[in-house]
């Protein structure tokens, strides 16, 4: 008997159905991932499965006594008190306060967590293995993750790729990790248009059977459909109704027309293309003894690299290590504390920035492609902006709507359409996969591959990378980056053993030679202990802002809220700036 059944499940909100007549076995053991466009609806089966939900037909059958856990894609705004507490929360069915702290403590120690820690004050990454721990802790018999890699880097992915693989009970997930997918899953299912259907075959082998299967319906509906016209054909012709035989031929139309507005076609794919500007120089950019400090530690030191014309350069690292920064020095746009950065000629460069800041909120989607103008040229041709932004999947009504309103990936589709409108030489791609189905990310890997331009390119994908790029900058500790030929694979099979005894850190910038060192005061003293407190909270705090504005419902909200909550997410880096100023000046001091 399967442990949680979706028998004949229908839903909606006021659109098209998102499920309907949907049925689904989760069996014990089973790890299944549930693939599926986004917006498809494959959230709202999760939270179907969890109990969160209930549906407008149909039932969610559950084995007796069964557990389930969820771990949500994004992190609660509630997610507080010390790691214990957060993690205790998860356990149930166990009166026995000791019992409950000993099941939680277990779990901490099995993920490498500190139980005392704050959760207000960790890492988005280590916030979700906490997520994650707590959902673990009742020891469920289904476990259901949403999205469980996002946000996480590569080490993170694969230490949760191994726990996974462990856990003894049955795991319902969606991901858009095909690397992740292809590790864990042992079942796809696939929800398109409300229906669900269960391939279970590994995916790479999904990816043909789909492919067939769609071919046969898009053949099937052309005889369909012709013979629909040709039906339509003869009703204009005129009917003799008299006729009994007539008359059941107009009924057999009328049910063919009936069929076909019941028929739900697949939806657009993105049909994007890159237009290159003309070729610049051989030399793009030269780095030369590169280095740049922060808070007192260096990001990368002494770096040299050469990227020339037709380079695809991956930059691969753990949150926090510098990869955006370093991208912003290499492209001029802050001042390296040592070393220099030479560009080549004939540079037309477009930036997909990483917190998506290209895009003005005040805008409509339609504006922001081409500056208000109403035509873009693409490869040459002239393009009304709605046929343009169609390709992106933008509807015409969605087109004039304000960037405000949009969610996370129509928000990654519309920053590509703006720099897909605009003919250039190098392209700076900061985490492009975030919020992309696989569908769209297959696509952009395709075009990038086949692109004669030059590429720098930061992801967490291990799959984007290797079918991406030519060569790998990889940060690893103690400001060393280094470069290797190939991506992410290539890079595992190249790289050093760690050595028994870490490296010494290299030290910090030294101070300017005007600078002198001086005793600090009492009030100095206290402000550089305040410092890192005060550098935590403000972390935490555009967490939050971050985590709220990434909601599709939050531009929804009142204009005043999304004006204030934008313009505290864009002070905050200003106000760490100041703080790491300060701390390093402070240190410097006896």
């Amino acid at each position: 008997m399967a442990l949680l059944s979706l028998q004949e499940v229908s839903i909606r909100f006021g659109g098209p159905w998102l499920l309907e007549g949907a049925t689904l076995n989760i069996e014990r053991g089973e790890r299944v991932c549930l693939l599926g466009r986004n917006g498809e609806g494959k959230s709202t089966l999760l939270n179907l499965a969890a109990g969160r939900l209930a549906p407008d037909a149909g039932e969610v059958v559950r084995a007796r006594d069964l557990s389930v856990a969820m771990m949500p894609q994004v992190v609660p705004a509630d997610l507080a008190g010390t790691v214990l507490d957060a993690v205790g929360r998860g356990v149930r069915d166990q009166p026995a306060a000791w019992r409950r702290e000993t099941q939680a403590r277990q779990v901490i120690s099995r993920m490498g967590l500190e139980a005392a820690a704050d959760c207000a004050a960790l890492s988005g990454g280590m916030k979700r293995r906490v997520l994650l721990a707590q959902a673990l802790a009742g020891e469920p018999d289904v476990l259901l993750l949403d999205e469980p890699t996002n946000h996480l880097d590569v080490e993170a992915i694969e230490w949760m790729e191994g726990f996974l693989s462990r856990v003894s009970g049955a795991i319902l997930f969606v991901t858009h990790d095909r690397a992740f997918l292809r590790r864990l899953a042992t079942r796809i299912v696939e929800l398109d248009r409300g229906r669900l259907r269960s391939w279970d075959c590994p995916y790479d082998q999904y990816l043909e059977r789909k492919a067939a299967a769609l071919e046969d319906e898009e053949r099937q509906a052309a005889v369909f459909d012709k013979k629909l016209a040709q039906e339509e054909a003869w009703l204009r012709r005129g009917v003799k109704a008299r006729r009994t035989r007539n008359e059941g031929r107009v009924r057999e139309l009328m049910k063919l027309r009936a069929e076909r507005a019941a028929r739900r076609d697949p939806g657009g794919r993105v049909q994007a293309v890159l237009q290159e500007a003309g070729r610049s120089g051989y030399k793009v950019i030269a780095a030369t003894g590169l280095g740049r400090a922060w808070g007192g530690r260096w990001l990368f030191r002494r770096l040299n690299v050469e990227i020339n014309r037709g380079d695809k350069v991956g930059i691969l690292g753990p949150n926090g290590c510098g990869k955006s920064t370093l991208i912003r020095v290499l492209l001029g746009r802050e001042a390296p504390d040592e070393g220099r950065v030479e560009h080549g000629t004939r540079l037309e460069i477009a930036y997909f920035d990483q917190l998506r800041e290209a895009l003005d909120e005040t805008r409509t989607v339609f504006d922001s492609v081409a500056d208000g103008n109403e035509f873009v040229t693409v490869n040459g041709r002239r393009r009304h902006v709605i046929g343009y932004l169609e390709e992106f999947l933008f509807s015409p009504e969605r087109a004039r709507s304000p960037v405000r309103v949009l969610s996370g990936g129509e928000r990654s589709r519309l920053l590509l359409a703006k720099l897909f409108a605009q003919p250039v030489n190098v392209l700076v791609l900061d985490e492009p996969t975030n919020d992309l189905d696989i569908e769209t990310l297959e696509l952009i890997e395709s075009l990038l591959v086949e692109y004669a331009g030059t590429v720098l390119l930061v992801s967490h994908d291990r799959q984007f990378l290797n079918e991406v790029v030519t060569s790998t900058l990889v940060f690893e500790g103690g400001g060393a980056v280094n470069e290797y030929p190939g991506g992410y694979d290539d890079w595992l099979a190249q790289r050093k053993a760690p050595a028994a005894d870490a490296a010494p850190e290299i030290p910090a910038p030294p101070p300017s030679a005007s600078a002198r060192p001086r005793k600090r005061s009492n009030r100095e003293r206290r402000e550089l202990q305040e410092i890192p407190e005060t550098l935590a909270a403000l972390e935490a705090e555009l967490d939050g802002l971050h985590r709220a504005m990434a909601q599709a419902d939050f531009y929804r909200g009142p204009p005043a809220d999304i004006q204030a909550a934008t313009a505290r997410s864009a002070e905050i880096p200003r106000e760490m700036d100041r703080l790491y100023a300060r701390w390093a000046e402070l240190e410097r001091a006896d």
